[in-house]
Order: structure tokens, then C-alpha cells, then sequence
């Protein structure tokens, strides 16, 4: 049980690190590895540079899970799942849901995922850096959850 509420924890805890890494390192220190996220240019082929995130924040995953297995370490493991599950989480929410890179989640259609892309397209309105907002994945502005729900009655 003590694993499992650590695995909760962990994978709660990273949407905060995706909202602030989104905020002060990919539209700060980081912004050219992330700008062609946010530009529509036809030369952009399949993998953007924006994509380089991925493996950067994958390591601190893969560093749990080689500690834990390299030294007996249950709740370094279960830290490194918690973090891998919330990546893989962001990949099909943000990268298959919203912008349809993989086909295959498209088709949901409930409040909840409505909220998510229109908060999403909303952060996609400022080509800059500057003046973003809605920078988490998972934890919508209520705005956006309320306006999708009274969709629905």
C-alpha cells in the first residue's frame, strides 16, 4: 500500500514539475529547444527539437530505476515508475490527444479532454515566450472545466 501512495504521490507531484519546467525552463532557459513547438511551419518534419524534452525528462526516471535495481532500493523504483508513468501520460495526452501526432485518441469526446485541449490551445495562442499561460498537462483551469461542462447540459 506504502508503494502504491508513493507511486500516486510521484505521478501527482510531476504534473507541478511539468507546469514549472513549461514555464521558466522550456519558455525561459530553454525556449529554442521549444519554440518550434509552438510555430506551424510546414518544413517541420514529424520529430520537433521541442521532442529533446522528452529525453530530458526521462532521465531522472531512468536514473531511479537504475539505482533501485542496482541496489535494492523499492521506493527509488517505484519513484522512477511514478515519473515514467506521468511521461507516458503527457505523451498521449499532449502528443497524441492534442496535436493528433499518432491517430489513435482523437476520437475522445468528454469534458474533461475538452478542457485539456482548449486550455492547451490557449497556451498555443502566444507564439513567444513571453505572456504564456496554461502550462500544466492534467490539472485544468476550473474556467476551462466549467465551460466544457456546461457544454454537456
Amino acid at each position: 500500500m506504502a508503494y502504491l501512495l508513493v507511486f500516486l504521490l510521484t505521478f501527482v507531484f510531476m504534473e507541478f514539475v511539468a507546469w514549472f519546467a513549461h514555464k521558466y525552463i522550456m519558455h525561459g532557459l530553454l525556449w529554442k529547444l521549444h519554440e518550434d513547438h509552438h510555430t506551424k511551419e510546414s518544413s517541420h518534419s514529424f520529430l520537433e527539437q521541442n521532442d529533446s524534452f522528452f529525453i530530458i525528462f526521462a532521465t531522472p526516471a531512468i536514473i531511479f530505476i537504475l539505482i533501485a535495481s542496482i541496489s535494492y532500493a523499492p521506493y527509488l523504483l517505484v519513484i522512477g515508475l511514478g515519473i515514467t508513468a506521468y511521461g507516458l501520460c503527457y505523451f498521449l495526452v499532449h502528443d497524441v490527444f492534442i496535436h493528433n501526432r499518432l491517430k489513435f485518441l482523437n476520437k475522445i469526446d468528454n469534458f474533461y479532454f475538452r478542457a485539456i485541449r482548449r486550455a492547451h490551445k490557449i497556451h498555443h495562442k502566444k507564439i513567444y515566450k513571453e505572456d504564456g499561460e496554461c502550462f500544466g498537462m492534467l490539472i485544468v483551469p476550473f474556467k476551462y472545466l466549467k465551460a466544457e461542462l456546461n457544454k454537456d447540459k
